[in-house]
């Protein structure tokens, strides 16, 4: 208890400013700025898309920004981070007990532990708040980071679910996501804002407040990305639409699993002959000439450099737009293109599938549109890209024209940061394909190009436990190199 007339340590969420007071009125005249500087027509872009996180007042008048102690939040519940055994020590979790008594220990070897993922829930004993939930934040390594994604997703969801349950008021979140457990702190920003906002219009009809309780490294991450999933005006709805991730979950904010979702087709490696025929006629062959309409006039002499960059820039930030506002599942679900670990310069590798592409059967402009959702964040710093063509047939080529088109039509940090291409079991046509395609189409590219022929060579760059490889490529791999052997060994006897 404090002394009579003392004033006490905690603090009252009422009499915090909610995310719409804090942001509204500034943001209004941010917007105005950045929107005024745009090019009409990227304008008018971007007021026909619509976000997937669109302006909710309603809603950002529920969400608080907290830089303080998780612990003093007078909140109905508060949130502690730990591990399996509930005995993790870390900031957030030795406040919490400093703060709660022995009695919280003591209730906690009651618990039994909690699994990564999962929330339970105490008393809050001599805490402001009634209750205390914890919950346990997965361990972040790059090759599973999918498993992480949905782990931490599964954190503030299990969170605000008992919060639902139990009929609280409000709820003060801390950075489920502890140094110690590794985790990217802008990756794991973007999976707890998405997460409660989509909770918040499902299910959040009766939470008054959401108090997010960060410190002073956590609260410029926070700042930076609240807009993309809170914007407090139109405007600024439409600012962010461009700066969103290519991951933005589903409807409830959960990661997408390529595998858990229904493949377009049973078999996309076994067509008839006839489906041949349908190359060129799909969306993206009948797509409008921008970039050659601009290489017209750059020929003709009538556009100068900054003018082709700027022209450039706005032709990418509009598929940009487009990429970000379209559903995009049933490609992603072919899991063709994806981010795994990183190379031995700590690099971003990125892993292309060429035997996942139907390119007789699926929309390619959608495919396009994947591929710059997927690479645009990945591209800001520099990045490899894995290209298996191991067992890839005739009607899984990308044809000369699609991967020019792209080129032509990709931000110039795609070009400039990716360091190394590995095409790994390359046949005699698709070397000199490669070769024809690097050396008369595309500038800059060939020497980054390194044809591999077994996954040996490609682990001498790429450690095999940093690479997610399908299994159809592991076998063929093992099969050609027992054969290799076994020939080698038959012509030195």
């Amino acid at each position: 208890m404090d002394p009579l007339g003392a004033r006490s340590q905690f603090v009252a969420v009422q009499n915090l400013p909610t995310w719409d007071q804090s942001q509204g009125v500034q943001d209004e005249v941010d917007g105005e700025n950045q929107l005024t500087e745009e090019d009409d027509q990227l304008t008018n872009q971007l007021n026909s898309l619509e976000s997937p996180f669109p302006f909710r007042q309603d809603i950002n008048s529920k969400i608080v920004l907290f830089n303080g102690d998780v612990a003093l939040l007078n909140c109905t519940a508060i949130v502690n981070t730990s591990n399996e055994t509930l005995t993790d020590k870390n900031p957030v979790s030795d406040s919490i007990h400093r703060y709660a008594g022995p009695e919280l220990r003591d209730e906690l070897l009651k618990l039994k532990g909690c699994r990564t993922g999962e929330a339970k829930m105490t008393e809050g004993f001599n805490l402001a708040a009634r209750f205390i939930i914890h919950t346990v934040g997965p361990k972040y390594k790059a090759k599973y980071r999918t498993a992480a994604e949905s782990s931490l997703y599964s954190c503030y969801r299990n969170v605000m679910q008992l919060a639902k349950e139990h009929a609280m008021a409000s709820v003060g979140l801390c950075v489920v996501s502890t140094v110690k457990r590794a985790y990217p702190l802008e990756d794991a920003t973007h999976i707890a804002l998405r997460t409660v906002r989509r909770f918040l219009e499902n299910h959040g009809e009766n939470i008054e407040m959401v108090v997010f309780a960060v410190s002073d490294v956590e609260e410029p991450v926070y700042r930076k990305l609240m807009p993309l999933y809170y914007p407090c005006s139109k405007k600024e709805e439409k600012i962010s639409l461009p700066l969103l991730p290519a991951d933005i979950g589903n409807t409830e904010g959960e990661p997408v699993v390529p595998e858990r979702q229904i493949r377009i087709a049973e078999k996309p490696g076994n067509l008839e002959e006839s489906d041949l025929g349908l190359v060129g006629s799909h969306a993206f062959a009948r797509m409008e000439g921008d970039v050659d309409k601009q290489r017209k006039l750059i020929l003709q002499g009538q556009m100068s450099e900054a003018a082709q960059q700027k022209q450039h820039q706005r032709n990418y930030n509009r598929w940009l737009c487009r990429a970000r506002a379209e559903d995009l599942s049933d490609i992603a679900a072919l899991k063709a293109l994806y981010q795994t670990g990183v190379d031995l310069c700590g690099r971003t590798v990125m892993v292309v599938v060429g035997r996942n592409i139907p390119v007789t059967i699926i929309d390619m402009e959608k495919a396009l549109l994947y591929f710059i959702h997927v690479m645009d964040h990945i591209t800001v710093k520099e990045y490899v890209m894995v290209y298996f063509h191991t067992l890839t047939g005739e009607h899984n080529h990308l044809d000369t024209d699609f991967l020019k088109k792209l080129s032509d039509i990709v931000d110039a940090k795609f070009k400039k940061n990716l360091r190394a291409f590995y095409f790994v079991h390359p046949t005699f046509r698709t070397k000199v394909s490669t070769w024809f395609f690097t050396t008369f189409s595309v500038s800059g590219l060939k020497e980054k190009v390194h044809h591999i022929e077994n996954l040996q060579q490609l682990f001498t760059c790429i450690l095999p436990e940093q690479i997610d490889i399908p299994p159809f490529v592991l076998e063929y791999d093992t099969r050609v190199s027992i054969q290799s052997f076994t020939t080698s060994v038959g012509k030195n006897q």
